[in-house]
């Protein structure tokens, strides 16, 4: 699908604040840093839609974009580590999940995982959740691009055995990289 059309609509600090659930919604989580903005502006091809930062815990409300005039794209906050208090950490934790479980028109949720980190347990405890809970997901590798193919591919494997300890099937997953525009390919 070709993105011709993409601009923010609103940020909400709580799911309630959402858009009206009228079109179909696509959201991206994962860990705090992990390249949810990066990712966003690169398929969307406008290099400031969603507000960069190296320092973690940047994105702390839910951002729409909407994509072509026909659906929204969903910027979450990162769970894991931030540089923000603990309590504030439990707010981003809350404010995902509350707005995960109760968006009507959530169709899937990408989850993003550093390619270049062994298996993390809050990768691995949200990924769960969200099947206990019947969510749709996908998983996209970020930052192929910080080391060679053959550790990505690596890293890949070790994180799909370490989930199928869990899950009877691997999730859709994808590997990409917006630093050089690598666009996700379905694996």
């Amino acid at each position: 699908m070709k993105i011709k059309s993409a601009k923010f609509v609103i940020s909400a600090s709580e799911w309630q604040g959402c858009p009206k659930p009228t079109i179909p919604e696509y959201a991206f989580v994962g860990r705090s840093n992990v390249g949810k903005s990066s990712l966003i502006n690169m398929i969307t091809e406008k290099k400031d839609l969603a507000k960069t930062s190296g320092t973690p815990g940047k994105t702390q409300l839910i951002n729409h974009f909407l994509i072509n005039e026909n659906w929204y794209l969903v910027d979450l906050p990162g769970y894991g580590f931030a540089k923000v208090a603990k309590t504030v950490r439990d707010t981003f934790d809350d404010l995902m999940k509350g707005y995960i479980a109760n968006r009507t028109n959530l169709m899937c949720v990408f989850v993003l995982v550093d390619s270049r980190l062994e298996p993390q347990k809050n990768d691995l405890d949200f990924i769960n959740w969200l099947g206990d809970n019947s969510v749709p997901l996908a998983i996209i590798f970020t930052k192929a691009d910080k080391q060679k193919p053959q550790h990505t591919q690596a890293n890949v494997e070790v994180f799909k055995n370490v989930l199928l300890q869990y899950w009877e099937v691997m999730p859709t997953y994808f590997i990409t990289s917006a630093e050089k525009k690598k666009v996700p390919k379905k694996c």
